[in-house]
């Protein structure tokens, strides 16, 4: 897939411009159309799109927000490059946050939240996809985080993922990190099964913590 089909893919969907923009745009750092450090022309991508460079500004400011994008004053708009020490303090952020929605969530869980996880995590069994396990990924730590009802604490504790997702589709492509990560997400989920909101927590403090570890040690070596 490349721009043009994710571009042509999102402006079928009813929403604003700027959102439909960013979309695409996020798709193509996170599968890598676009490189760490590559340069983002306005004008190029307003071309792409058919639409001012107005509303391709602001779906770069969006990204920006999300860590994605960085915007340089004469430089104009480049894809962001992460650093061994800011993926360090993000999953040192994630843990505090995530921890949080599970020790809130665990208490309203119910069957239907649970059983959900459950084919999410079937789901991810069937495919080796690094994109898709990425998304799945991300369902699956939302789903039992959603019913701590904080929509805020939810959409801040995305951001970290989105933010980290592109490097760590690259992890989800070793058999080895995808194995373990399932053990992991079936253990936390068994521990919410029980309503055991101690182990729980410590499972999923384990998970973040050995894969932030992991992300570090690869931004470490990357040349």
């Amino acid at each position: 897939m490349n721009l043009n089909e994710l571009a042509a893919n999102v402006l079928q969907q009813q929403r604003s411009t700027p959102d439909l923009i960013a979309d695409a745009l996020r798709e193509a750092i996170l599968r890598g159309i676009f490189q760490e450090g590559q340069s983002l022309r306005q004008d190029e991508i307003a071309t792409q799109f058919g639409v001012s460079r107005i509303p391709v500004r602001e779906a770069l400011k969006q990204l920006e927000a999300e860590g994605l994008v960085t915007l340089h004053l004469n430089r104009g708009a480049m894809v962001s490059v992460m650093t061994a020490a800011e993926a360090q303090e993000i999953c040192e952020i994630r843990s505090a946050l995530e921890v949080t929605a599970m020790q809130l969530a665990i208490p309203q869980l119910g069957e239907s939240d649970l059983e959900k996880a459950a084919v999410i995590l079937e789901a991810s069994d069937q495919t080796t996809d690094a994109g898709h396990l990425a998304k799945l990924n991300w369902e699956f730590h939302a789903t039992l985080y959603t019913p701590a009802a904080r929509p805020r604490l939810l959409t801040m504790i995305k951001n970290l993922h989105v933010n980290c997702d592109r490097y760590v589709r690259v992890q989800m492509s070793q058999i080895n990190y995808q194995q373990h990560s399932q053990k992991e997400h079936d253990q936390i989920l068994n521990a919410c099964r029980q309503q055991d909101t101690k182990a729980a927590v410590r499972l999923l403090k384990r998970h973040i913590d050995t894969a932030g570890e992991q992300l570090v040690t690869y931004l470490q070596q990357k040349p």
